[in-house]
This record gives C-alpha cells, structure tokens and sequence, in this order.
C-alpha cells in the first residue's frame, strides 16, 4: 500500500508538471497573439486535453482499483523513463522558448528553430509524451491505462502532426512562421 501512495504522489507531481506547462503556455500564447499569431488546429485540443488528464487519473485509478503491484524490476527502468521524457520535454520548451507552446500558433515572421532537440529530430516533444505516456501507468503496472493512451495517443498524434506540419509549411508563405507546438 506504500508503494500506491508513493506513484499517487508521483503522478500528483506530473500532475503539477503539466500545470506548470499550461501556465507557460499561456503566458507563450499571449505573446504570439500580441505578435499577431493564428491558432490552428483548435478541434483537436480539447481531445488532447481530456486523453492527458485521462492518463494521470487512469493510472491512478487503476493501481488502486485493480490493486497493481509495484514490479522492482520494470518500475525502476519506468520511473527512469519518466524523468527522462520529463528533462526532453523541458529541453524542447527552453529550446523554443517563446516558441513552445501546447497549441499551434502561426506568427508571422518567426524563424523555426533547428538547434537543440530540434537539430535532431522533427517533433522531440511528442517523443517525450509517447515515453512518459507508456511508462508513467507501467511504474507501479497499470498496464491498462498503458496501453488504452498509447493507442489513443497515437491516434491523436496523427492528427496532431498533420496539423503542426501544415502550419510548419506556412514558413515558405508569406503568411507566418508557426509557433512550435508540443503536447
């Protein structure tokens, strides 16, 4: 029973994590608005929104009610896998700076970033959501949460990257450059 209190206090701080975005997001978002920044893709964020706290409640939900055990051997790698998708996602937000944000935002005239994170690969930030959204269920074994937001996730992520890169492609448009978005 330590161990359901322990991952409950676990997932309360990426609870408090993804609070902590939010509010820099905000705050991101008020500044490309103010620079005459255009949202696109608006359906699919409150999706985003519901399938994210769906994950932490869920996994809560299920150690408790379906009574996981804490696994030694796959909870400890989990765990390392959770702080790493952590330090990724605010390697991309202080990368982006301004630029970061959980929506997709298209401002005129901002340059895309292509160091750091995004030097190395397109969308690093969806990276760190697909790991933390697999390992923070399986720390402490919910398997079921696992697996029901990495499908979900995938199918989001989809529309989500359609999304982004049609907005990335409006940079060769005199219309804007986007604003980066990340989950």
């Amino acid at each position: 029973m330590l161990s359901q209190w322990l991952f409950t206090g676990l997932v309360l701080l990426v609870g408090l994590e993804r609070v902590a975005e939010l509010v820099v997001s905000k705050r991101h978002a008020a500044w490309a608005f103010s620079r005459g920044g255009v949202e696109r893709g608006q359906s699919h964020y409150p999706v985003m929104v519901v399938l994210h706290t769906g994950l932490l409640v869920g996994a809560v939900a299920e150690v408790w009610l379906a009574d996981r055990p804490f696994v030694p051997a796959v909870g400890w790698l989990m765990l390392a896998l959770v702080v790493a998708s952590q330090a990724l996602r605010w390697w991309c937000i202080t990368t982006l700076g301004n630029q970061w944000n959980t929506r997709v935002i298209v401002v005129p005239g901002i340059s895309l970033v292509r160091r750091g994170p995004y030097g190395v690969i397109p969308h690093p930030n969806y990276v760190a959501v697909v790991v933390e959204g697999l390992a923070l269920p399986l720390v402490h074994d919910a398997w079921v949460t696992a697996l029901v937001f990495t499908v979900a996730n995938a199918v989001l992520l989809t529309v989500r990257i359609r999304v982004e890169n049609a907005a990335l492609r409006e940079i060769a448009s005199p219309a804007g450059t986007p604003i980066q978005a990340a989950s």
